[in-house]
């Protein structure tokens, strides 16, 4: 199966908001795959992001007060037009990320879950909440929620359509705006999703893909909107809630991890090694939430270890626009370049190579095998910081007491998996592990696709959290409106201060609103 027609990024391509995009610098975008040109892109400016966004207030104060049940309906002609279109969309995202088809597929499941999930909670979360007022009777408290206004959504390049289009749909259907960076090197999939989010009825305005570096583009982003959505490096975060702590506006952020898996005595060892090989090298290992240390009960080690390499090495590694390939390409030369880095000074500082170790330029400019380490310590670059690639490390434990220490001796706190010899043993100690999200008999596909869950890291794995109620509520701001009624608080004329003031404490006593002697 061929790349998609040249046709098809030149209609993306006009849809980027960039006023007079015949007139400006263009960046060629190439095939992954190949390094072949697929098209052109107009790159933005500071001037172009700050006409989105004046456009964009404008659309939202007509989007806020339509019904959320309006709003929702839009979503949920997305979600249909996502499944038409589902083949061009993961064409356009092989294209661009040299991903492989399955995990292309993994974006079109996770914007369809997200449509569906915030489409029908919307009305109810954004419903105004009765509360407890301060004295029952005299006080009637309501919580009404407003959107922030435009949201700003810098997204990455790994996962290019559901990080930007995808974390776009809570904050558009909570009343927003939004305008979205792309990554420079993945405008095309971002662009592909909007088409289709237009075609159901969204304002064009309302939602802005500008393409452009982030050194202008993105930091215009930051200086405009309302609130910032980020996913990206944990260094890369740190600066953009450096720059939006000065302007006091929120922040949400999904950064780096550096995610383990545990495999104890008693796991289904077959199980765990196949699905080892998809959460440690989905995306080429390019995955936020991707596995990048094993831990594996010294009991079961050799097994597992026998087993695991069998499944790595039998994974087929290749450029195809269809499913006969397991493992695609890198992205780009930085990242074949890390990659390369990470194995040669793991080995040069006594780590072995157990599988892969080797780039594949025969099938490709930027491939690289999956690779497999032994004997990796925390002085190699691989040992404790994230590659960003298809390299994993094993290291053998004595316990499950180990594992779980090990696996939380790390600044990040993102994603992890545990294999354990039954569903309880492998929830205790998931409940005991320092991550956002762990799967149990998974590597991360089921908890990034429970949307109803919020998803997210600790430590310097993020802050804030996608998904679930909370993914849709922080781009809104609670407001508390009290209506006193019958009287205020004011003594009555006939009571003193003093009487007044020991009878309002009184009554609050008696509602156990304070604490009693």
């Amino acid at each position: 199966m061929p790349a998609p027609e040249a046709g098809v990024f030149d209609r993306l391509s006009a849809l980027a908001a960039i006023d007079g995009p015949e007139a400006r610098s263009r960046k060629t975008i190439a095939e992954t795959f190949t390094g072949k040109p697929l098209g052109s892109v107009p790159v933005g400016t500071a001037e172009d992001v700050a006409s989105a966004f004046a456009k964009a207030r404008a659309a939202q104060a007509r989007w806020a007060a339509r019904p959320a049940a309006d709003r929702s309906a839009v979503f949920d002609r997305f979600r249909t037009l996502l499944i038409e279109n589902r083949e061009a969309l993961m064409d356009v995202i092989q294209a661009e990320t040299g991903k492989a088809r399955w995990a292309a597929q993994e974006e079109i499941m996770g914007m369809m879950f997200a449509a569906r999930y915030f489409a029908k909670v919307a009305p109810g979360l954004l419903a105004p909440r009765k509360v407890p007022g301060a004295f029952p009777v005299l006080n009637r408290a309501a919580v009404h929620v407003h959107p922030k206004g435009v949201v700003g959504v810098i997204a990455p390049w790994n996962y290019p359509m559901v990080l930007s289009i995808g974390d776009s749909i809570p904050a558009l259907l909570a009343g927003n705006a939004v305008v979205v960076k792309p990554d420079s090197q993945t405008p095309y999939s971002a662009l592909a999703a909007a088409e289709l989010l237009y075609q159901a009825g969204l304002p064009r305005d309302l939602l802005a893909v500008v393409p452009g570096p982030g050194t202008e583009v993105g930091t215009a982003i930051v200086d405009n909107c309302d609130y910032l959505m980020f996913t990206g490096s944990s260094a890369t975060g740190r600066a953009l809630a450096e720059q939006c702590g000065r302007r006091l506006i929120g922040f949400s952020a999904e950064l780096g991890g550096k995610n383990p898996m545990i495999v104890t005595r008693g796991a289904d060892l077959a199980k765990a090694a196949k699905a080892a090989v998809r959460a440690c090298f989905s995306n080429a290992g390019q995955l936020c939430i991707s596995i990048e240390r094993l831990y594996v009960e010294k009991a079961v080690a050799d097994e597992f270890t026998e087993k695991f390499l069998a499944a790595v090495r039998a994974a087929k590694l290749g450029a195809a626009y269809d499913n006969s390939a397991d493992i695609g390409s890198l992205i780009s030369e930085s990242q074949l370049e890390t990659v390369t880095k990470h194995v040669a000074d793991a080995t040069s500082k006594g780590a072995t190579v157990l599988a892969g170790g080797k780039a594949r330029p025969d099938l490709g400019p930027l491939f690289f095998e999956p690779t497999v380490l032994a004997d990796v310590t925390d002085e190699m670059e691989c040992g404790r910081n994230e590659t960003f690639g298809p390299l994993v490390s094993i290291y053998p434990v004595d316990s499950v007491e180990d594992a779980i220490r090990l696996a939380n001796d790390t600044e990040y706190g993102l994603n992890a998996s545990v294999w354990a010899e039954s569903k309880s043993a492998g929830e205790k100690i998931a409940q005991r592990l320092h991550a956002g999200t762990v799967c149990v008999d998974e590597g991360y596909a089921p908890a990034w696709g429970t949307t109803a869950a919020p998803m997210g890291g600790m430590g310097i794995s993020g802050v804030g959290r996608r998904h679930g109620a909370d993914g849709l509520l922080k781009f809104t701001e609670p407001q508390t409106v009290v209506v006193t009624r019958f009287m205020n608080l004011d003594p009555p004329p006939f009571l003193s201060q003093d009487l007044w003031q020991r009878f309002l404490m009184l009554v609050a006593r008696s509602l156990r609103l304070l604490p009693g002697r």
